[in-house]
């Protein structure tokens, strides 16, 4: 006949065999996830030089900066960034965009930008107004609409992902002929006038295309000026952006 206390000592070794079984299983457990390789860190794709760029650029410039960082990054996430020509460059299976801050605006430029749709007109077509294809970004209300700028980079990120390059015709463009307030200025001034000539074609227009394209007098008169002092001191038209170093 089973008494009280052989019925206490049966359910006392039942309870013990229970948390003994667990006390196994969470033994185990352990020495499972202290053998298991620890979780690698998610990989950053912010480059901290692009971080000290923006850090250095002017106040207006930083929150531009910001944002076209912010949506290259939500719109193609595959996206990584590192310091070209001394300014902050976007690659994604090649190159995609680069973007810069100066003085007085910033400027965003995609590397297949003649292969670019844009139906709100936020790319400049014909006439520039800077380097770049946005034109002079000098507040965030110049910035197309966050959408509009995804499209843009969704469109450059997927031509490289299937290899599209820009066709040569599309980068042929009419001659400029020689502006006549420019050669007389040019043949007053010697050394400038040997560092034009020696400039290859491609960097002979551009200092042509920034001065006819000048809307006024005082601004075509101002660049001719500007430009026999850079051309006097042996430089090409966007010695600017050639020579920064990162």
């Amino acid at each position: 006949m089973t008494t009280t206390a052989t019925r206490s000592r049966a359910r006392s070794r039942a309870s013990t065999g229970a948390r003994t079984s667990v006390d196994r299983r969470g033994e185990a457990q352990r020495r499972t996830r202290r053998h298991q390789p620890s979780r690698a860190p998610m990989a950053d794709s912010h480059d901290a030089a692009v971080d000290a760029y923006i850090d250095r650029a002017k106040p207006f410039a930083q929150p531009i900066l910001k944002r076209i960082r912010a949506v290259m990054h939500r719109a193609c996430p595959g996206v990584s960034e590192t310091i070209k020509w001394g300014m902050p460059a976007f690659e994604f299976k090649g190159p995609l965009a680069g973007m810069a801050a100066f003085k007085e605006h910033c400027v965003l430029g995609f590397w297949k930008g003649p292969l670019l749709k844009d139906r709100t007109g936020a790319l400049e077509r014909g006439h520039r107004t800077a380097m770049g294809d946005l034109g002079c970004l000098r507040s965030l209300r110049d910035l197309p609409s966050a959408s509009t700028l995804a499209s843009l980079v969704k469109q450059a990120a997927a031509l490289n992902e299937a290899g599209t390059k820009v066709p040569r015709d599309l980068k042929a463009r009419r001659e400029i002929p020689m502006p006549a307030d420019l050669a007389k200025a040019l043949r007053g001034n010697r050394r400038a006038l040997a560092t034009f000539d020696a400039l290859a074609p491609s960097h002979k227009r551009e200092y042509l295309e920034w001065i006819v394209e000048a809307k006024r007098q005082e601004t075509r008169t101002k660049r001719i000026a500007t430009a026999l002092t850079w051309l006097s001191q042996g430089k090409r038209r966007n010695w600017k952006y050639e020579s920064r170093k990162r």
